[in-house]
């Protein structure tokens, strides 16, 4: 029955993506699901899971060190939330793309950590709205950050990063997805080859889709609430 649940859920959101792509013009093979696992258990990663779905975002070291290991060795897993410091090296060992590097001093940390990698993919966390309660390096700042990590042998910034603010009307969220993308076509334009946007959560996913994502992170809508998988 959770399984069916969890399926039923799941064909809903890709109808919805399928929407967006059409409304868009492009193809559905372009856009990645990003399930966001953060405070659910093994269990419920072993449905989606059965449901076909193999990477997974978390938003804290501490709690994907913890739950990583009971899960399938198949699967790959995403950072997505802000990466703290003391926490870098083991981010490296456990994710196989960090989404969340907000700073040109997090990147260096991160290409130190990695000595032993032979690369890290990662995307720039990018505050394209100016709230100062955000994460996210300035639009001004990303040239040079993407210029320095030319010099760095064990980061390959692959896109962009970024979280608009909260709102009821999905709409409202287009500006800063519009932005992002924006950005990325600019810095393609001077040479960097940074493909990927990850934008777009439960809220606002079929905009983020029509503005050009990538990937987008969906949770609660996707895995229901955490009661439906308690033993």
């Amino acid at each position: 029955m959770i399984d069916d649940a969890f399926q039923e859920r799941l064909d809903g959101i890709r109808e919805r993506i399928k929407s967006a792509c059409d409304r868009s013009g492009r193809s559905v093979n372009d856009v990645q699901l990003l399930p966001i696992s953060k405070k659910f258990g093994p269990e419920a990663i072993e449905v989606a899971a059965r449901c076909g779905l193999s990477i997974f975002g978390e938003n804290r070291v501490q709690e994907a060190k913890g739950k990583i290991p009971l899960c399938s060795s198949q699967l790959e897993w995403h950072m997505v939330g802000h990466l703290q410091s003391n926490k870098i090296k083991e981010a490296v060992r456990l994710f196989s793309l960090i989404h969340s590097v907000d700073s040109l001093k997090l990147l260096e940390r991160i290409d130190r950590a990695a000595e032993t990698l032979s690369a890290v993919p990662v995307f720039l966390e990018v505050n394209v709205s100016g709230e100062g309660a955000k994460y996210g390096m300035l639009p001004d700042d990303v040239r040079t950050v993407l210029e320095s990590a030319q010099d760095m042998a064990r980061v390959e910034v692959r896109g962009l990063m970024t979280m608009p603010p909260f709102a009821e009307n999905p709409e409202d969220a287009r500006p800063f997805f519009a932005k992002l993308r924006e950005l990325r076509e600019e810095m393609c334009g001077q040479g960097f080859a940074i493909n990927d946007l990850s934008m777009g959560m439960s809220n606002d996913f079929e905009v983020a889709v029509e503005e050009g994502s990538t990937w987008i992170r969906l949770g609660r809508s996707l895995f229901g609430g955490r009661e439906a998988y308690r033993q």
